[in-house]
């Protein structure tokens, strides 16, 4: 999957293999092999491929983008959490840092049968909310 989402993020920057290489300190033919699936990098070059195609680490190496439109910037996936016996989750910490959730925050649950949860801010949902209700006065 590294490979494809390699090849898949370098073209979505414009970038031939040939620069990208040079960007990271690495030959053509490695970027060849890395894309073709021939060999894959090690962590640090996985984490300098991260830092220069702007996308996080997991996502580089977990998650398909070949056929995903538009821009990734702002997209995350932060892993799996289990519910436990009581329903309760535990958000993972990376996902709180990056939407800013504290302790006591409150969050909306949305559900659609055939696509899952969404969680939302209370506060987006009631200014949301607000907003319809001034816009039809």
């Amino acid at each position: 999957m590294i490979g494809e989402n390699l090849q898949y993020l370098r073209k979505m920057k414009n970038l031939t293999q040939e620069a990208l290489a040079e960007r990271i300190g690495v030959s053509r033919q490695t970027i060849v092999k890395w894309e073709n699936g021939e060999s894959t990098p090690d962590l640090a070059m996985a984490g300098c491929l991260s830092a220069e195609l702007e996308v996080p680490l997991d996502e580089l190496v977990n998650t398909p983008m070949a056929g995903v439109q538009g821009d990734l910037r702002g997209k995350h996936v932060f892993g799996l959490v289990t519910v436990g016996d009581k329903g309760q989750i535990v958000i993972p910490v990376r996902a709180r840092r990056v939407f800013h959730i504290r302790p006591g925050d409150q969050l909306m649950v949305l559900g659609d049968e055939n696509r899952g949860l969404a969680l939302l801010d209370a506060r987006f949902v009631v200014k949301m909310a607000e907003e319809m209700n001034h816009d039809e006065e």
